[in-house]
């Protein structure tokens, strides 16, 4: 499967989560105490952006209706959503983020 660089780690705050287009898919990265996390983009519940959504802990609160997803599996915790996001795997490596997205 393809890998993609993301940018510098630095790009990818902790507490917020960041867009980016990767293999022409919209994902979000989330930082987790040093550990980086990708999910699909779009939030299930209503497909809307989850960029700048706020994380707390391993938890992705969306913007837009507060629907609530772990950040390390990408299983829905909170209404109004109810169907997880897509993972993908990632790795730091000299202080740069690639994702590996499937074709």
């Amino acid at each position: 499967m393809p890998e993609y660089e993301a940018g510098p780690l630095s790009g990818v705050p902790e507490g917020e989560a960041r867009e980016f287009v990767l293999g022409g898919r919209e994902i979000v990265l989330c930082n987790v105490e040093g550990e980086i996390y990708a999910l699909q983009g779009m939030c299930s519940h209503e497909d809307l952006p989850l960029d700048g959504g706020e994380v707390d802990g391993t938890t992705l609160v969306c913007n837009w209706h507060g629907a609530t997803y772990d950040v390390c599996t990408g299983r829905a915790t909170g209404l109004p959503a109810t169907e997880p996001l897509q993972t993908f795997e990632t790795r730091v490596d000299d202080g740069r983020v690639f994702v590996t997205i499937p074709g």
